[in-house]
């Protein structure tokens, strides 16, 4: 395999409140529907497809996938909305990131507590072991990363200096 292009993808932390307006708004769909054809209400049928509509909009966003591609010095994150959509999120060069480690790494301890919240493009919670990584990008930007051992290795290969392992 070129050790210039690696591809990941990881699956985000589930929006479980999403989740649960889906179901309230199809089981509202369901009643609305069933209670048009009781009383003949039009407005209620309108009523029953517009939930239908909203269910049909909050479960597109339910499920979100991040797939990260590392080409020629350059890390490109894409957000996949329940396996059918796709928008560009982020594009990172290596060339103006600070630092790539694991998110308690040694290494990290010159940076400090940086103030910025980072931006989570991984899994979203805290494994054992935690196998998250951080980048401190140019500005102080801080960006949460769940990346494969061929992509730290394939980054780690062009950056020796910047991506660390510990």
């Amino acid at each position: 395999m070129n050790e210039g292009y690696v591809e990941c993808l990881v699956k985000g932390k589930p929006n479980y409140l999403a989740k649960i307006g889906k179901i309230v708004l199809i089981i509202l769909t369901v009643l609305l529907f069933l209670a048009s054809l009781i009383t003949g209400g039009f407005w209620v049928m309108i009523l029953a497809v517009l939930a239908g509509v909203g269910a049909y909009l909050v479960s597109m966003f339910t499920d979100v996938e991040y797939e990260y591609l590392y080409l020629d010095k350059e890390i490109t994150v894409d957000k996949v909305f329940n396996q059918s959509r796709r928008k560009r999120a982020a594009v990172f060069s290596l060339d103006k990131m600070e630092v790539f480690a694991p998110i308690h790494s040694y290494n990290l301890e010159k940076f400090g507590k940086k103030q910025d919240h980072p931006v989570d493009y991984s899994i979203g919670y805290e494994e054992k072991p935690d196998l998250r990584y951080i980048m401190y990008y140019e500005g102080g930007k801080q960006i949460l990363f769940s990346p494969n051992e061929a992509m730290v290795k394939a980054m780690k290969n062009a950056a020796p200096r910047k991506v660390f392992t510990d």
